[in-house]
Formats: structure tokens, C-alpha cells, sequence
């Protein structure tokens, strides 16, 4: 089971999924990489090959991954350059599958180059933006969004429901296999108890159950 955190992130953002995947007896890799002094082809041709090759050299054991924003970009860059026979399912969280809104919006701005780096400007939507040049999904792919925002300024420039940071609709991806709406934000979807048993059912069943109750306190 291989961890992939978001733009700007550590391996600590994806800790509670760790503990979770780990109470199932999941053999979970969780490292962190640079993510915002990388190219997304940089990260998945560099760090993600050279963290598959080192840590997962059992070809016959199933590798599963799950994803938070950015991270399930790279993982679709990677899978688009090379093939891994032995590819379980995967679960995205809050992933720009069709490019994000604020890159549009804020990939002129200064502070925006700085804290988000190359990978940064490589997230815009129009038809060219590198996530609508990697394809449909060509695997087991289940999608999580969320539709509670932290920054209503952000969320002004975002059509349509949102995380603070993407669109429901961005996430979804042609080929997936399920998809899920839970009501959490873009930054504390990864530690959210119902969005691990989620992803635990996912990679158990290739399926969502709604774990959301019915009016979740807003986060």
C-alpha cells in the first residue's frame, strides 16, 4: 500500500489513513517528497519510480495506492509512463483530475509560484493542462470529494460545489469505478473517520458504503 500526499504536504497529512490501512494489516509506505520543488513528471518519473523500485520488489504482491489531491495526479502521470502488472486499486482524495479553478485564477501570482512551485503551474483546466493530457482511468479507481470549504474566498472563484481547493466535479475521472461525496474540506478530508472506512471498503470491495451520517458537522 503506497501513500501519496498533496501539494505542500508531508507524509504526516496522510497519517490517520496510514493507522487506519495499518489496524487492517495493510503494509503501508508513507514517505514524504518535495513536492513543491518537483514537476509533476519530475515526481513520478524520480521519486514515485525510485520509492516503487526500492520499497515494493515483490512483483507478485498486490500494490494498492491511495492518493490526496496532487498526489493522485502524479500517480496518473507515473501509470501513464510505465505499467505495474501487479497494480491493486486506487483511492483518490479531492484529486484536480480535471485541473483546478485556483490555478487558473492564481498561477500569475507571485506568492502562488513560490509556495506551490513548478507542479503548481501545471494544474490549470484548459484542454492542454497536463491532468486532461493523461487519459481516462485504465485501473480500479474510486474518487472522494468533499463539499465543505474552509476559504469562501477561494471557493467564490471555484464553480460550482467545493473543498476550498477543488471542484466535485474536477475530481471525477472518466474509467472510475465509484465515487463518493463526503462533507469535509480539501485540507481534513485524509483525517476524517468515515473517509478511511470508506477507502477501506474500496480497496476491499472496489465499492463505496456512505459512511457520512446524515448531518455531519461542517469542518
Amino acid at each position: 500500500m503506497v501513500l501519496i500526499h498533496g501539494l505542500g504536504r508531508t507524509a504526516f497529512s496522510m497519517k490517520r489513513v496510514e493507522w487506519a490501512l495499518a489496524r487492517e494489516n495493510y503494509r503501508v509506505i508513507n514517505v514524504s517528497y518535495p513536492s513543491t520543488r518537483l514537476s509533476i513528471e519530475d515526481a513520478a518519473r524520480g521519486w514515485l519510480r525510485d520509492i516503487l523500485d526500492e520499497r515494493t520488489p515483490d512483483r507478485t504482491v498486490k500494490i494498492n495506492f491511495v492518493t490526496h489531491s496532487l498526489g493522485g495526479i502524479v500517480l496518473r502521470q507515473y501509470l501513464l509512463d510505465h505499467k505495474i502488472e501487479n497494480l491493486g486499486r486506487v483511492v483518490m482524495l479531492a484529486p484536480p483530475n480535471q485541473g483546478s479553478e485556483l490555478a487558473d485564477k492564481l498561477k500569475g501570482n507571485v506568492l502562488y509560484q513560490l509556495f506551490t512551485g513548478p507542479s503548481g503551474q501545471q494544474l490549470g483546466t484548459d484542454a492542454f493542462s497536463l491532468p486532461k493530457r493523461l487519459g481516462p482511468a485504465g485501473f480500479e479507481l474510486g474518487v472522494i470529494a468533499g463539499d465543505r470549504s474552509l476559504n469562501p474566498l477561494f471557493s467564490a472563484w471555484i464553480p460550482g460545489p467545493d473543498d476550498g481547493k477543488v471542484s466535485v466535479q474536477s475530481t471525477k475521472l472518466e474509467g472510475m469505478k465509484d465515487f463518493l461525496l463526503v462533507h469535509h474540506s480539501h485540507t481534513w478530508m485524509a483525517w476524517r473517520k468515515g473517509v478511511a472506512d470508506a477507502i477501506i471498503q474500496f480497496l476491499k470491495t472496489s465499492g463505496f458504503v456512505t459512511a457520512e451520517p446524515p448531518n455531519p458537522r461542517p469542518i
